[in-house]
């Protein structure tokens, strides 16, 4: 860029133009059609009179987009008229004849765009089908620059993240705890919501090579973490029930796992006016709901948490909860996925090719979708289960740790181990906490 101004600066003192500015468009392509605030002001000026003489390095570098040459001629011609000059030659934009040979550039310069941008993408298509490192940017986080050594210290950050991803735990909980404590990202900011799913989401950590969504290959770089676990991840992530919207979590029950007693609804957090915590069966004329039962919310969440505890060390429980994450069983809800995905693929080619209507494609797909959801939410329930028998296999450990855990984590392990509990009535007249009132469901 440097180069051409002073190319065109050059030329500018050749034909004694006194030069009143510059339109520099740095990192913006005329071919891709994407947005070029300084073109847009060329055009502007010269409209307004304020511009009445041009140089440009070449023309190709003015347009690569023959609609913008259009318009770019009738500016000119509404405005009375423009010198131009060009470092790579001379053209005359009043004439027909000079406005056709710039229409000759233009095509010329958009099939040699088409030409290089489809050469580049055989070639990017090359390297993911190799396994192989392409593009620059920034460094990857978790690599060093060369984007194939590990850098231990991210990597065993990621591996933190995916294991307590998997073990429930929100992708806001992690972006707290990361930007808690300082960690940044390759480029020195902070985490946000955006760049910690990406990171979770990339093949690249499990030492594979994606390519416009898809994985190609094994890369030459080393996993970080196991493919199984990327599946995972991927599979969560990517599952269109999944909720877009930051939940609020600021109660360790919230979320679905109290209920009314009445009408069975979800209890919510609503504190009193006092600002005391509790949850309470909302009312109002959306909700189908009773509002009638209330609960303070400190004493119901110790409670539900030692039960949790005393539940975690039983035998029976701990066996449960080993054999939801059985690999064999992991295995066939995997291999169930990939199968239904795949009949998914031909399903949509089928439609391509209209051997069946719009309304039959949707309803096929909506039954192999449900299965795909239904199977996902098993196989992370599975993976949650095994996680929490892995990181805390006693009471003891998992009591010792819990005061440190995020509360995304903490209400992931009461999650496993609960279902949900319906709270009772109160007694009228009783102004301590009725523990007989929480009556748990147990999922195992």
């Amino acid at each position: 860029m440097a180069r051409q101004l002073r190319d065109c600066h050059a030329l500018a003192r050749e034909r004694e133009w006194p030069v009143l500015g510059e339109y520099v468009d740095n990192d913006s392509s005329a071919y891709r059609g994407g947005r070029r605030p300084e073109y847009r002001r060329l055009i502007g000026d010269i409209a307004d009179g304020v511009v009445d003489a041009l140089v440009v390095w070449h023309l190709d570098r003015l347009h690569s987009q023959p609609s913008e040459l259009e318009e770019f001629f009738q500016v000119i011609d509404q405005a009375g008229g423009l010198a131009l000059a060009s470092v790579s030659g001379a053209y005359d934009l009043s004439t027909s004849d000079g406005q056709f040979h710039a229409r000759i550039l233009g095509a010329v310069a958009r099939k040699e765009s088409d030409d290089k941008s489809r050469r580049i993408r055989r070639k990017h298509m090359e390297l993911a089908e190799a396994g192989r490192v392409s593009g620059g940017g920034s460094r990857p986080f978790g690599f060093e620059a060369d984007r194939i050594t590990v850098r231990p210290a991210e990597a065993a950050i990621i591996r933190d993240l995916a294991a307590r991803f998997l073990a429930g735990e929100s992708l806001y909980s992690l972006l707290a705890s990361l930007n808690e404590h300082e960690v940044r990202t390759s480029t020195g900011g902070p985490w946000s919501h955006t760049s910690l799913r990406r990171l979770l989401r990339s093949a690249r950590i499990s030492g594979r090579r994606d390519h416009r969504g898809r994985i190609t290959a094994t890369a030459v770089w080393p996993p970080i973490i196991s493919t199984t676990d990327s599946d995972r991840i991927r599979a969560v992530l990517d599952d269109p029930k999944r909720r877009r919207t930051r939940p609020s979590r600021r109660y360790l029950l919230a979320g679905g796992l109290l209920r009314c007693h009445r009408c069975g609804a979800p209890m919510i957090s609503r504190p009193r006016q006092d600002g005391a915590p509790r949850y309470i069966c909302p009312t109002g004329r959306l909700t189908p709901s009773c509002g009638g039962t209330f609960i303070m919310a400190e004493p119901v969440d110790e409670l539900i948490v030692e039960a949790v505890f005393y539940r975690l060390d039983t035998p029976e429980v701990h066996r449960a909860l080993s054999a939801a994450g059985e690999t064999e069983a992991e295995s066939a809800l995997e291999t169930a996925i990939a199968e239904d995905q795949e009949q998914l693929d031909e399903l949509a080619a089928m439609y391509g090719r209209r051997e069946f209507s719009a309304r039959e494609w949707a309803a096929a797909r909506r039954v192999i979708e449900d299965r795909i959801a239904t199977a996902r939410r098993r196989l992370h329930g599975a993976h949650r289960s095994l996680a929490l028998t892995r990181d805390f296999p006693s009471q003891t450990q998992l009591r010792r740790t819990w005061p440190t855990l995020p509360l995304g984590r903490q209400q992931a392990i009461v999650a496993t181990i609960l279902d949900h509990a319906t709270i009772g009535p109160a007694v009228r007249g009783w102004n301590r906490f009725d523990q007989s009132r929480v009556m748990p469901v147990w999922r195992v």
